[in-house]
């Protein structure tokens, strides 16, 4: 079975959440000319979301990232209420945030309303594939798309099979990051963190710990790992920018599956997320980003 059997809808490509992963997702699909829809259920996160794929694929635009041009890529894009809008997607790939319990719903509504060609596909960073796809009747049709933030940029996508994914699938899916988004791919185990986050939210941890602990500032720890280790961003201030909420919902979710102490989410962390401070996108993480003085 080749990518043109299986992505056979009259839109190639669903994403569920207009969050900053759907959105990369998407913008991504409109600079390649790709038909995208895009699902956000909630209308005031809808009109947010619109706005800044807006204003992305303007800036792509003047920097020539664009296959066409921006009216067509504009037009590329169509705005999903529900579910069932995305009922003649060839491959559909659930971005919202990382919560078990929200994305089986996704899975299990999808499976109620998509053909049964469909590709289902999750962008979980840490999330085990099999247990996204025990919620469809498809579980072979399902499978791990792991895209990085911010997708525009990053080019590598971890493609992940569960022990139920048919082999057509995955190499379907594989063609489709590849041949139609652009993307570099590598085949990852079905296991928490997969192969990137599974090395790389450790490192992330070891530094709150190394913040908690007063082992140096968090602006002396970020500049040592960008200086001495060729790192193109502290560890501390891309915690901020991926978001500590989700940090610590990967972390756990990572030390659920190996029960490593290194995974352990550091009570730092927590208190920041219990007092609201999720990083950039509050304005207040590990660093303050209200007066501007702070680009992360």
């Amino acid at each position: 079975m080749n990518i043109i059997d299986c992505v056979n809808g009259a839109l190639e490509l669903g994403v569920v959440g207009g969050g900053t992963m759907g959105l990369g997702i998407a913008q991504v699909a409109a600079q390649r000319s790709l038909g995208c829809a895009v699902l956000e259920v909630d209308p005031g996160a809808r009109e947010r979301a619109r706005s800044q794929l807006t204003k992305a694929l303007t800036k792509a635009d003047e920097r020539g990232k664009l296959a066409g041009t921006l009216d067509e890529a504009l037009g590329c894009i169509t705005w999903a209420e529900s579910v069932k809008d995305l009922a003649d997607c060839g491959v559909i790939i659930e971005a919202i945030p990382e919560i078990k319990e929200a994305k089986l719903g996704v899975f299990a509504d999808l499976d109620e309303v998509c053909s049964p060609r469909t590709i289902l596909a999750s962008n979980t960073s840490s999330i085990p594939i099999a247990a996204l796809a025990a919620a469809t009747t498809r579980p072979g049709r399902v499978v791990g798309l792991h895209f990085f933030n911010p997708v525009p940029a990053m080019q590598l996508v971890e493609v992940v099979a569960s022990l139920t994914t048919d082999d057509d699938v995955t190499h379907a899916a594989e063609a489709f990051v590849r041949d139609r988004l652009g993307k570099q791919t590598i085949r990852a185990k079905d296991q928490a963190g997969f192969v990137v986050n599974a090395i790389f939210v450790p490192y992330l941890l070891s530094a709150i710990r190394s913040f908690d602990n007063g082992v140096a500032s968090a602006e002396d720890i970020d500049a040592g790992m960008v200086g001495g280790c060729g790192m193109p961003m502290g560890p501390l201030a891309l915690c901020d920018l991926i978001g500590l909420d989700t940090m610590l919902l990967v972390a756990d979710s990572l030390h659920a599956e190996y029960q490593d102490p290194a995974t352990v989410a550091p009570s730092l962390l927590r208190r920041h997320v219990d007092a609201g401070w999720l990083g950039k996108k509050t304005g207040r993480g590990f660093y303050d980003y209200t007066d501007g003085s702070k680009e992360g």
